[in-house]
């Protein structure tokens, strides 16, 4: 292992700040999210790879009065880039790739490894979905990987799984003057959906028929995983979108189709996700006019092609004392000390918050690491309030700081302590045949 001069990393990210910042500039405002497939790159020889990973296509802008500026063309002022995506996070793919030269430049890349930067898609419309191809398609596997989310300054080593669960309720149309001919499936689904509400905001106390989510952090309930679901938090469950169909607007509607993003925290399984929204009291009183189901997602790549898997993101934790966690915090606290760093415009969000911690939404660490148990860890410049939200901004200083971490972790990564339980909770798969 050599030995590293921090101060000369630090200097050298500081000399691609502005390059960077123009990178990220350029990105926000020619990058399309449909023009673009997986982009790998590869610096150094060696037969073992080190991913750092970031995602490259981006949500759309909602509605465009909300943005005080042009979320494309974006902005920047002596702190901030704003745009959509310079959080969420095309950000994360300038500080990667700029570390890859660094390491090159300043001749720090491991010996025996290849440091590989990716930019992948579709990971908002299914996260992981894209490493499920590296992984089996193209055939890479690498020791560990960097996630370069936004992590608002802190170093990520978990965060709750997730699945998208659809429910059908069946109707029987008839004129809209006489309703009571017919049996409305969205009066149906009204009942279904106040139930899931309940589900997400009640309590777990004995007296309430439907229990709440909360429950997951009492030993009572999850004596195995409590302690896990109280570092990453309780699980949560909301309706996202509402379908119907009706012969016309003077018309009872014959069906109508909820979707529910549910967030899984340790000790939560897709079955069990699955038999609580069924175990619904007004699911239980439509019986079999209601289905409860797992999507698929088969939306073809801006190739066309397709690679069909399940809407199921499994939860995932690895241990802070694992040396690929280790090893980003002990390059932080040689950088720049063990407390979160960032900008004026950032500080007061960051401070008193701990250096190790966890997202509070899902990356595509939920195939590297919760399908492949290839390990994971954290650290993007950005945050993740920023995500999805108009007026996207993200932290210019975060970008040199991120790429700094990310050259002097890779050369402090020690794999002789890699003894292969890295993991500390990985929620079980489904058993289907996906790859």
């Amino acid at each position: 292992m050599k030995e590293l001069d921090y101060d000369k990393i630090k200097e050298a990210a500081k000399a691609y700040n502005a390059d960077m910042t123009a990178f990220l500039r350029a990105m926000i405002s020619q990058v399309k999210v449909d023009g673009l497939g997986n982009v790998m790159g590869f610096m150094g020889t060696g037969d073992k790879i080190i991913a750092i990973d970031g995602h490259i296509d981006t949500v759309g802008i909602g509605n465009r009065d909300n943005w005080d500026f042009d979320p494309y063309k974006g902005f920047e002022d002596d702190q901030l880039i704003g745009g959509r995506g310079g959080s969420d996070q095309e950000g994360g793919v300038a500080s990667a790739t700029y570390a890859a030269k660094m390491m090159k430049d300043m001749d720090l890349i491991p010996e025996g490894y290849k440091i590989m930067v990716v930019g992948s898609v579709q990971e908002e419309d299914c996260d992981g979905m894209c490493w499920q191809y590296i992984y089996n398609v193209d055939g890479i596997k690498p020791e560990f990987v960097i996630s370069t989310e936004p992590t608002d300054g802190g170093i990520y080593r978990g965060h709750r799984g997730r699945m998208e669960i659809r429910v059908d309720v069946k109707g029987v149309s008839c004129h809209g003057s006489a309703p009571e001919r017919g049996d409305n499936a969205i009066y149906k689904m009204a009942d279904i959906i106040n139930d899931v509400r309940a589900l997400n905001n009640n309590g777990a106390d004995e007296s309430t028929e439907i229990r709440g989510l909360v429950k997951m952090l009492d030993p009572k309930y999850n004596p195995e995983h409590y302690e896990d679901a109280r570092f990453l938090g309780r699980g949560t469950c909301t309706v996202s979108q509402i379908f119907y169909t009706s012969p016309s607007r003077c018309a009872v509607a014959d069906s109508c189709a909820i979707s529910i993003d549910r967030r899984m925290t340790a000790g939560e399984t897709y079955e069990s996700c699955l038999e609580e929204v069924r175990n619904l009291p007004a699911v239980k009183k439509y019986g079999d006019d209601v289905k409860v189901s797992m999507y698929m997602y088969d939306r073809p790549s801006w190739t066309g092609e397709v690679y069909e898997t399940e809407a199921y993101f499994p939860t995932w934790i690895n241990k802070e004392s694992a040396p690929h966690v280790k090893a980003l915090v002990d390059a932080h606290k040689a950088l720049f000390g063990d407390k979160r760093i960032g900008c004026e415009k950032s500080m007061d969000k960051r401070e008193g918050r701990p250096l190790c911690d966890k997202w509070t939404f899902s990356t595509n660490c939920v195939s590297i690491q919760g399908r492949y148990g290839i390990p994971c860890v954290g650290f993007g410049p950005g945050a993740e309030s920023q995500a999805h939200a108009p007026n996207e901004v993200t932290y210019k200083q975060d970008l040199s700081t991120c790429a700094a971490l990310y050259v002097a972790a890779v050369n402090l990564y020690d794999p002789s302590q890699a003894t292969g339980d890295a993991t500390e909770f990985r929620a079980s798969l489904t058993g289907n045949d996906i790859k």
